[in-house]
C-alpha cells in the first residue's frame, strides 16, 4: 500500500494547461501502475489516463487523448498529469490510484490506494 497526496488543481480558462502531481509515501511505489480518474459534480468516477510501473505503456481515456499526458518519476515517487487546452467538460475533481494486481486499468474497483483529489476548474 501507498499513501497518495495529489496537487496542482485549480481555477483556469478554457485553453489553458495544468499539470497535476501526485506524490507517493510508503514503500514500492515503482511496482504499481499508477492511474488518474476524476469526478464531475453528481457524475460517477471517470477513468482519465493509466501508467505502467516503469512507464513505457500508457493509454488514455478519448475524452482526453492527444490533450493530457501522464508520466512518472519513480526516483521522486511521483505521477504527473499534463493536461493541455483544457475544456469546460475536464472540470471535475481528479484522483490518483495506485494499483498492484494487474486488474483492469479503467476499473477504478480494482485500486489498492487512493489520494484525496485534488480541483480542476475550467471557465469558458
Amino acid at each position: 500500500q501507498v499513501s497518495l497526496v495529489e496537487s496542482g488543481g485549480g481555477l483556469v480558462q478554457a485553453g489553458d494547461s495544468l499539470r497535476l502531481s501526485c506524490t507517493a509515501s510508503g514503500r514500492n511505489f515503482g511496482s504499481f501502475r499508477m492511474s488518474w480518474f476524476r469526478q464531475a459534480p453528481g457524475k460517477e468516477r471517470d477513468f482519465v489516463a493509466t501508467i505502467n510501473w516503469n512507464g513505457d505503456s500508457s493509454f488514455y481515456a478519448d475524452s482526453v487523448k492527444g490533450r493530457f499526458t501522464i508520466s512518472r518519476d519513480n526516483a521522486q515517487n511521483t505521477l504527473y498529469l499534463q493536461m493541455n487546452s483544457l475544456k469546460p467538460e475536464d472540470t471535475a475533481v481528479y484522483f490518483c490510484a495506485a494499483e498492484y494486481g494487474g486488474g483492469a486499468p479503467v476499473d477504478s474497483s480494482v485500486y489498492d490506494s487512493w489520494g484525496q483529489g485534488t480541483l480542476v476548474t475550467v471557465s469558458a
